[in-house]
């Protein structure tokens, strides 16, 4: 099934006014209607995600990653095919399956791995970036220059999935209700395999995964356990765990993330903060906080100007 059907602006209305995050547990519509064009598109206080969550396809240029994961875009981006043959991509009309060719590449390594070391018939893959990068309509604050992807900790079912499918079925659950460990149910050494897989990628700096994954994989590792260094606790991600990349080589305008401390990161002291029940069963504040303003693309680095107003890529 080539992506070019879902390559339309994505988000319903309902969407577009709702949630401020978009997990794997967030459905998705099949049907799409059309975004309405901006009355003023050069207003210099209209948010970079109208702009950037309007773009189709990709800028038809060299690949470029420009500024950091946060607060960037990318030119020249790459689509991964929403079918493969160990990995299916979820969500279509979020039209978020686009990334750095080298994280392209990377997502179909693992979905290999992930068939002959874990034994699944492959994974099933989220967000990646837009077509361009950039801020986006819900959910992260990163995924803007196309070195980040989420992967589904529920292994791809043994059959193509149905477009509804794809946008209506849950992932699941990996953590116990009480939030202090995995559900043993359903975590796995499959899970284990699939993660370490991806952290031993030389290219990945970082894998986030809910601080009781965290914890799970700590007490289960055994031999080789230096990838654990990579995998650090991070809030939500109890459904998906979360790949980000090095800024590709040679790529100047990329910002990097500094690289993650040396140690496996499994002291009590490391997870304690995780645990403490102010984490996991946040008050809400007593004054709810003013929504912050959107992202302009002045905010952005110069050059994602260029690569928004660029022609369409051929596809």
């Amino acid at each position: 099934m080539s992506p070019r059907p879902f390559l339309m602006p994505l988000l319903t209305a309902a969407l577009v006014a709702g949630a401020t995050v978009a997990s794997a547990q967030d459905k998705g519509s099949v049907d799409l209607k059309p975004l309405p064009p901006l009355a003023n598109p050069n207003d210099p206080k209209i948010g970079a995600k109208e702009l950037f969550g309007r773009k189709v396809l990709p800028a038809a240029m060299p690949t470029r990653v420009v500024g950091f994961y946060a607060k960037g875009c990318i030119a020249g981006a790459e689509g991964l095919p929403i079918n493969g043959e160990t990995w299916q991509v979820m969500r279509l009309s979020r039209n978020r399956h686009w990334a750095h060719p080298d994280m392209v590449a990377l997502v179909k390594r693992l979905a290999a791995r992930a068939h002959k070391d874990a034994g699944w018939p492959g994974i099933l893959v989220g967000d990646m970036s837009q077509p361009r990068g950039g801020p986006m309509f819900t959910g992260h604050a990163s995924h803007q220059v196309g070195l980040d992807a989420d992967i589904w900790l529920t292994p791809m079912p043994n059959r193509q999935l149905s477009r509804n499918e794809r946008e209506e079925m849950s992932a699941v659950m990996m953590v116990r209700e009480d939030r202090l460990d995995v559900d043993s149910k359903v975590f796995t050494p499959g899970h284990l395999a699939v993660i370490r897989a991806a952290a031993l990628e030389p290219g990945v700096q970082r894998i986030f995964v809910n601080a009781a994954i965290k914890k799970a994989l700590c007490r289960e590792a055994g031999g080789d356990r230096s990838w654990l260094s990579k995998v650090r606790p991070m809030y939500g991600h109890d459904y998906h765990f979360h790949i980000r990349i090095q800024c590709p080589p040679g790529n100047g305008e990329c910002e990097s993330q500094p690289e993650p401390s040396e140690g496996e990161g499994c002291g009590a002291s490391d997870l304690a903060y995780w645990f403490r029940d102010s984490v996991i069963h946040p008050k809400p504040p007593k004054v709810p906080p003013k929504p912050k303003p959107p992202m302009t693309l002045a905010q952005l680095p110069a050059a994602c100007k260029q690569v928004l107003a660029a022609p369409d890529a051929k596809q």
